[in-house]
């Protein structure tokens, strides 16, 4: 059978080596392979070759979490929740829309944090499942600021606003759209435990991060704060440099990668693979990349 990843961009992915880890473990032989879709033509084309049978499944990452959502037929009570999906199976001859993004940060955060507040940067994709991750955690107070939420909209309209809402997200405006959207942020971030990076700033191929990696002001925040960062490729982006130049905790997105392609599986062939030998995969392939 054949899988797949689909998203732009994606040639910096571990996918393929994590699953290919995975079906190693399972003792299984599948292939999984990268879908660069740059528009939504190229999405529509994935999702037809999955209804076809010519793909058992796809994953899906940035920028095309709520289109896959929007294009599925049937949904998973946990992707209906947050209208967006990054698994996606054929049932009979319906697609369908799952979330494991929200379970394995729930694992991750379940983990890590202990304190009642989080801050989420960034409101695309992604962003949906970190808030109900928190929840889940049992962060009691969530809240996101994204760069187009500025004050030339009403707030109702900024992008993901409602749903974000809808989750139990408070919505603040982005820092850098006024003095008074700074202050409010500078006096959040010294009684906030969790901060979450959900952009792709700083990603291999994306922007440099550093805007993003100079938005929390460090030195405020609670000692055993803790910075997270969905991305993995590079392991350090700016942001969490930052946070360590503070002497902050940090963590990077690769568990959340393996436990989530791990719930993946889970769906596509009924088994579960063990996560350790997935995670070992693709540190021994980011560390190949950084040699060559």
């Amino acid at each position: 059978m054949k899988f797949a990843l689909i998203g732009h961009p994606v040639s910096h992915s571990l996918s393929p080596v994590i699953h290919q880890a995975a079906y190693r473990e399972l003792g299984v032989s599948h292939e999984y392979g990268l879908i660069d879709a740059p528009d939504e033509a190229a999405v529509d084309g994935a999702l037809a070759d999955l209804r076809r049978g010519e793909l058992a499944g796809l994953n899906v990452t940035i920028p095309w979490k709520r289109r896959a959502f929007a294009l599925s037929q049937r949904r998973s009570p946990l992707a209906e929740r947050l209208q967006v999906a990054n698994v996606l199976a054929l049932v009979g001859s319906e697609i369908m829309a799952h979330n494991t993004d929200a379970l394995a940060l729930e694992s991750e955060f379940g983990r890590l944090v202990s304190g009642p507040r989080a801050l989420v940067i960034g409101s695309g994709g992604a962003a949906p499942a970190v808030v109900a991750a928190c929840a889940a955690a049992g962060i009691h107070e969530t809240y996101v600021t994204a760069r187009r939420f500025t004050n030339e909209l009403p707030r109702e309209d900024w992008p993901g606003a409602k749903e974000l809402s809808t989750l139990g997200a408070r919505l603040l405006p982005w820092p850098a759209s006024s003095v008074a959207a700074r202050a409010e942020l500078d006096a959040l971030c010294a009684e906030t435990a969790l901060f979450v990076q959900c952009t792709s700033a700083g990603m291999q191929g994306a922007d440099s991060g550093e805007p993003i990696a100079e938005l929390v002001p460090w030195a405020r925040t609670p000692q055993n704060a803790i910075a997270y960062d969905l991305i993995y490729a590079p392991l350090c982006t700016p942001f969490l440099r930052e946070a360590q130049k503070a002497g902050r905790r940090t963590s990077h997105g690769l568990p959340m990668l393996v436990g989530q392609a791990a719930l993946a599986i889970e769906i596509w062939l009924g088994q579960r693979p063990k996560p350790e030998p997935l995670l070992e995969a693709a540190l021994s392939a980011l560390a190949k990349r950084g040699r060559s």
